[in-house]
């Protein structure tokens, strides 16, 4: 914490010091240190107990969801052999949707623990995407920071190969020819052998502060000799390429570039594994509501296996993202000592340095302060020999003006690469970027890990709800027998609902009721006194069957209708076909 008392802009967050104060017991039940170690396998094993609480929590759930079943099972059971008993109570509390007042509650409560969970797993996948999101922000701001410290890597290690190689050019080019003019003038020789030692001493000066981090053997190609080379201007870190050691090992020492490619490439396939879950999540509570609206059973049966296997993914990653949370917030709570102890990081890089660029306090010096101090003496030492060589020499010897302009703009080129040297080792560059990719990776990937946990601990708890109440939902759809008696009834009489089809059932079991209009002493007569009596013929020469004086209530089919306008024609035919016979194939029609 001393160290990090020191760095400028960064502070742990809450969240990182509330679950850096989680206790860590290892396999043995014995309490460990919660300082980041991840090599270490006692840190290791504390990760795997806390892991191992999802899974806990699982066995807990399956050993709900099977006492649910089993309670479902016994109880269908026993309403099956307790159904003719309660049958005449159920009937008389029939409810307006058809089910009785007991069993229809029980099957209203299991429905709506259904809705209720599926909303509550709709609700976990909100917060899941916002996590997923606010994860990959942070990833995409770690992996940004560590591109642009490896372009500053790379830009010092081009500068420093560049002023290297343009040294050597003009010590093995136009010096050499300088000194073949100068060897009869011996204080014009010594001014160019002093020009020779200086340059020797700006590249021994300069290879000293070298940061090739795997860039292709920068600092191979530094220390030859060979052609004039060209200015190097780097690529910026979006278009700059990033060598790779084969075989996905870390590079040692470590290369930033390197890190941000396996980063990268790492967190996409965790975006894109967290955005199949949750379409997963998402398109089986969406079947289950439609399962249910339509009271599909093989809907809800392919439905419960998803179910299952969305039940096991969701504690699953509720272990992992447990150990990337408590070991993240391990990391954020002292960054610093874990860098600067270790060996990837420390490997090839002093521990001064390393200290340099992550504090950035301004009572440190740059450990760079003398080597370019002196390296700034000596080039202007250079420039002060060849300035009087301009003034004396050209003169006497003018075949030297040639390789003279030469080794002036060398000179040139080199002071304005030094320049550009030391701005850029500078520690406020590197700096940033160190608390940029802190912030993306402590602030926004632990608040996405966060809601990720979040995101799974409800989901396992919506469907733990799912699977235990989805069984209780089946038993209030119709089954196909039921389907095919009512479908039997309705043909017999389409003007008889499904609800009075049931009471008329009910009512044919207590006891027949006399009929409406058969009543002792009385006989049924049209409504309207004026119409003429109908004919009750019987059974005819021919075969043909009568008619018969019953009531419309035994005959199965519903009272005719007359409006007066029927009953005036009716009586005007009776009086103008008085023949009984006719009135017969009348109503025979």
């Amino acid at each position: 914490m001393a160290a990090m008392a020191l760095v400028p802009s960064y502070s742990p967050s809450l969240w990182v010091r509330v679950c850096h104060a989680l206790p860590r017991l290892d396999l043995t039940m014995v309490m460990r240190d919660n300082s980041f170690i991840p090599d270490s396998w006692e840190y290791q094993q504390t990760l795997l107990v806390l892991s191992s609480l999802s899974a806990v929590a699982l066995v807990i759930s399956l050993l709900v969801v099977l006492s649910f079943l089993i309670h479902y099972c016994c109880c269908h059971r026993g309403d099956r052999s307790e159904g003719s008993e309660e049958e005449e109570e159920d009937e008389d509390a029939i409810t307006d949707h058809g089910y009785s007042g007991r069993k229809g509650r029980g099957i209203c409560c299991v429905t709506w623990v259904a809705v209720a969970s599926v909303t509550l797993c709709c609700v976990a996948i909100g917060v899941g995407f916002y996590g997923n999101s606010e994860a990959n922000d942070g990833m995409y701001q770690l992996t940004s920071s560590l591109l642009t410290a490896n372009y500053t890597l790379a830009s010092i290690d081009l500068l420093i190969a560049d002023t290297i190689s343009g040294l050597q050019v003009s010590i093995s080019g136009p010096l050499s020819s300088m000194e073949e003019l100068f060897a009869g003038s011996k204080p014009f020789l010594t001014s160019t052998r002093n020009c020779r030692r200086l340059s020797d001493n700006v590249i021994n000066l300069l290879s000293s502060i070298s940061m090739a981090r795997s860039s292709g053997g920068l600092a191979n190609d530094s220390a030859s000799i060979g052609a004039p080379i060209a200015a190097l201007t780097p690529a910026p870190p979006s278009v700059a390429p990033t060598i790779s050691p084969g075989g996905g090992i870390m590079p040692s020492p470590f290369s930033p570039g390197w890190a941000a490619n396996t980063l990268m490439v790492n967190e996409d396939y965790r975006w894109l594994s967290y955005v199949l879950l949750l379409l997963l999540d998402l398109i089986v509570c969406l079947f289950i509501l439609l399962g249910l609206a339509k009271q599909a059973r093989w809907l809800l049966i392919l439905m419960t296996v998803l179910a299952w296997l969305a039940l096991f993914l969701s504690w699953g990653s509720l272990g992992l993202e447990t150990a990337s949370v408590v070991a993240l917030s391990d990391f954020c709570t002292d960054p610093n000592t874990f860098v600067l102890n270790s060996t990837h990081f420390n490997s090839g890089t002093s521990s001064d340095v390393l200290d340099y660029y992550l504090t950035c306090s301004r009572r440190m010096n740059t450990p760079f302060q003398q080597p370019l101090t002196q390296s700034q003496r000596a080039l202007s030492n250079i420039h002060t020999h060849l300035s009087s060589l301009d003034r004396n020499a050209l003169p006497q010897f003018p075949k030297a003006e040639k390789s003279l302009r030469e080794v002036q703009q060398i000179l040139n080129s080199t002071e304005g690469n030094f320049h550009q040297l030391v701005a850029l080792l500078n520690c406020r560059g590197l700096n940033k970027d160190y608390i940029d990719s802190l912030k993306g990776l402590c602030y926004d990937g632990m608040e996405g890990l966060l809601y990720l946990s979040l995101y799974s601990f409800l989901s396992a708890l919506a469907f733990t709800a799912i699977l235990c109440s989805l069984p209780g939902a089946w038993r209030s759809f119709p089954s196909d027998s039921e389907d095919y008696e009512d479908s039997d009834s309705e043909s017999e009489d389409p003007f008889t609902s499904h609800q009075a089809r049931r009471q008329t059932t009910a009512g044919s079991q207590r006891g027949a009721l006399p009929p409406f209009y058969n009543y002792p002493g009385a006989s049924w007569t049209p409504p309207f006194s004026s119409a003429p009596p109908l004919p009750t013929p019987n059974v005819s020469s021919n075969g043909n069957p009568g008619y018969e004086s019953l009531p419309l209530t035994d005959r199965q089919s519903p009272p005719p209708s007359y409006s007066p306008s029927m009953l005036t024609g009716y009586g005007g035919s009776s009086q103008s076909h008085p023949n009984s016979s006719h009135s017969r194939n009348l109503y025979s029609r």
